[in-house]
Formats: C-alpha cells, structure tokens, sequence
C-alpha cells in the first residue's frame, strides 16, 4: 500500500458536511434538489415542478417544464471569467503526447462540429452514434450533439461491426462518428473498417465523419466525411439551443452479454442535476480542470 500524502488544501466539502447534504436530500428530496439545480445550473425557464414520482406507474419526472442546454452549462456560461483557463487535459496512448485546452478552445471545436452536424441535416431528436478512441474529438462530437439537440449513442470502440451494427439500427442512427484507428499500448485497432462492415445493413445512416487519428490507410465511400474537412469551413458560433429537462441527452447499451443489448435514454436533468451534486462536484468544475486519462476507446 502506498501512504495516502497529506495536503493542505482546503477540501471543498467535509465528512460532516457531506452527511448533512446527504440527510436533507433524503428528508426534504424536492428542497434540495431545487436548491442545488438553482446554485449551480443556468436555466433559459425555471421548472414548473421539481419531481413527480409514482413506482406504480413507472412514472419519474425531474424539473418538467424547465428549460436549459447542457453544452451551455459545460462550457459557454464560464467563458466570461475563465475563457483562457484550462478546461480539458488530454493524455494519449503515449504518455508523451499530451495537450491542454482552454475554454476558448473547447467552445470554438464544439461550435465548429455543431454547426458542421447541422451541414449534414443533424436535427433535434437525431441519433448520432460515436465510435471512437480517447480523443479530443470524441468531447467535442458529445458536447456538439448536446448544443443542438442530437441524441448521441456512445458505442465502445472495443465491440465488433456486429455489435455497432445492432446499436446503430436499434437507435436508427443517421450519423456515425469514429476515426481512422485507435491505439492502445501502441497498437491499432481499425475503427473505421468496423463501421464499414457495420453500415452495409445500415440503411439509416447518411454520413460517417471520419477523425483523421493514426493518419492509416481507410477505405472510401460516397457516406464518408473527413472531420478536419468539415468543420475547416464552420464558422465557431453556434448559439445553443434550449431544451426540457425532460429531453434525451444520450442513449447508453448494456453490453448485451445476457441477452439483446438494451439502450437507456439518459435525460438532461439527470446529468445537470443528479450525479454531480451530491458531493458538490459543481464546486470542483466551477474550478474547473477535466482530466482525460485516456485508454482504449469512448464507452
């Protein structure tokens, strides 16, 4: 066991003060939940209700009525204060390779990719399913989709074209994003040969943008897209457009090794509001510094 060093940091939260939030979630659930998404969300509408719940029915709704764009609350609403400031560390498959970007950066990629998704026809309520490795341009493809409304599909880089092909036509993809290739411990693996494979029986997609990661050799269709080509020609304003709380942000599937993957739909207030405030994790992004360690693949 390594020894634990001590620091003398001030901690953003205590044990005790961990525990208090904890007990007032539970005892006066709709309170405190309404005071988190106030504290540390920026809403375009306030919600109409904070939770409706009935397990008979199955019936679970957060923050109906209420309006707000996740990329907004990520990225664009620290702009004024922390534009120059490091939002992102990405690490490589090399330890070598590494790179920061600001705020700045982050809002511009973003934009870019949105704007070039609209290019290809990505409308509210599209699915946009992302096969890609731990890159930059997996972020930004997640924070674009978000700012205009897409329903993205992360589909880990590690499944066959088999397994891509089942999660693309049971969400009915339009667009998939991948790259050239991945790289784990230096070796490649051939994303963008998968979803080749995987689109033959995939009538429903209309595009494939392809990262230009390894620089490897790729087969070529009339469906294919370069991502650098793309978003050269995008302008890097793309105002974010406002959405319910009750909006799917993405669709995540179970590995499908019991059976028949299944998708969730994640919504908006879920992501905004559930996992971060707990631990009052929004006090840590409002410093906020996102560290990709990366391996693999998204997913």
């Amino acid at each position: 066991m390594y020894p634990i060093a001590k620091s003398d940091r001030i901690p953003l939260i205590n044990e005790a003060k961990y525990l208090s939030m904890y007990q007032d979630s539970i005892e006066n659930s709709d309170v405190f939940w309404a005071t988190q998404a106030r504290q540390f969300l920026d809403w375009d509408k306030e919600w109409e209700t904070t939770s409706k719940v009935d397990y008979n029915t199955g019936l679970i709704e957060w923050f109906k009525g209420g309006e707000l764009n996740v990329a907004y609350n990520c990225i664009d609403r620290h702009l004024s204060q922390r534009a120059n400031q490091t939002a992102i560390i990405w690490e490589g498959d090399n330890p070598a390779i590494s790179q920061k970007v600001t705020y700045q950066e982050l809002h511009d990629e973003v934009a870019k990719l949105a704007n070039g998704l609209k290019k290809l026809g990505v409308r509210k309520g599209d699915r946009v399913c992302i096969y890609m490795p731990m890159i930059l341009e997996a972020s930004y493809a997640m924070l674009a989709c978000a700012r205009i409304g897409a329903i993205h599909s992360v589909v880990f880089g590690g499944f066959s074209p088999e397994a891509l092909k089942d999660r693309i036509l049971d969400s009915k993809c339009q667009i998939v994003i991948t790259a050239d290739e991945g790289l784990r411990g230096g070796r490649a693996t051939p994303l963008k040969a998968n979803v080749d494979q995987a689109i033959v029986a995939c009538d429903c997609v209309d595009s494939v943008i392809v990262v230009q990661n390894t620089k490897g050799e790729v087969a070529w269709g009339e469906r294919d897209v370069w991502y650098h080509d793309l978003v050269a020609e995008m302008d890097d304003i793309c105002p974010c457009e406002s959405f319910d709380a009750e909006t799917p942000l993405f669709i995540l599937y179970t590995s499908g090794s019991t059976g028949k993957p299944k998708g969730c739909c994640i919504l908006w207030a879920v992501i905004c509001c559930m996992l971060p405030s707990p631990i009052n994790m929004c006090l840590i992004i409002s410093r906020a510094i996102f560290i990709g360690a990366l391996p693999m693949s998204v997913g």
